[in-house]
């Protein structure tokens, strides 16, 4: 018998619901790597414990369950945190070289996923094998969204305030590309992917 659906459907809740998810992910990762003064490398190995744990009880539930799923997206957004800051600052690669890297992480991620399936459906997800493909390309794209954030205020001079106007706008582009092209729903999504989401973190620091 068949499992039921794993994940998520697609829809703006989901963009809303992931922006939510990302901004608590982020906070969370910088408050144990820098409030605790743990370290990026200490924060890795808690927060890949916190991601590992959440993510077994992902796998091996029958259907979704939007509490579990949900606390699997900020588990791979506050280790993506750790992963992102420890790349860009304790080896000293630079905010530009690793964007590039996690990048070259999720297009090998979903290059796989297509080798092997033939395809980039993110909903509905019922093979274990296929959840671990989607779960690593989110797991990369976090991580990528973080690195991204931090190109854009400190390599190109962006506010913070500006780097999530246009990370925003670019977000509201994909919505309205949804609702309203024919465009492939799994580019949009992997597109999606690519931009999403540049740290949030810091602008509510500066905010309040």
């Amino acid at each position: 018998m068949r499992t039921a659906n794993k994940v998520a459907a697609v829809t703006l809740l989901f963009w809303l619901m992931k922006i939510v998810a990302t901004t608590l992910g982020e906070t969370l990762g910088d408050f144990i790597s820098m409030t605790l003064n743990l370290g990026y490398t200490m924060g890795i190995v808690v927060t890949l414990s916190f991601f590992a744990i959440l993510l077994s009880i992902q796998l091996n539930i029958k259907k979704y369950v939007p509490a579990v799923y949900w606390m699997v997206i900020i588990g791979t957004t506050t280790l993506g945190t750790e992963i992102s800051d420890f790349i860009d600052r304790t080896l000293k690669a630079g905010y530009l070289l690793g964007s590039l890297i996690l990048l070259s992480g999720l297009l090998a991620s979903l290059f796989l996923w297509y080798k092997k399936y033939n395809d980039l459906e993110v909903y509905p997800i019922f093979e274990r094998n296929k959840e671990l493909y989607y779960w690593t390309a989110i797991l990369f794209s976090n991580s990528l969204g973080t690195a991204f954030g931090d190109f854009l205020s400190d390599n190109m001079g962006l506010s913070y305030q500006t780097g999530a106007c246009i990370t925003g706008l670019i977000i509201l582009t994909v919505v309205l590309l949804h609702y309203f092209t024919k465009i492939n729903r799994v580019v949009l999504y992997c597109f999606g992917l690519l931009l999403f989401l540049p740290d949030r973190s810091e602008l509510h620091s500066e905010i309040f």
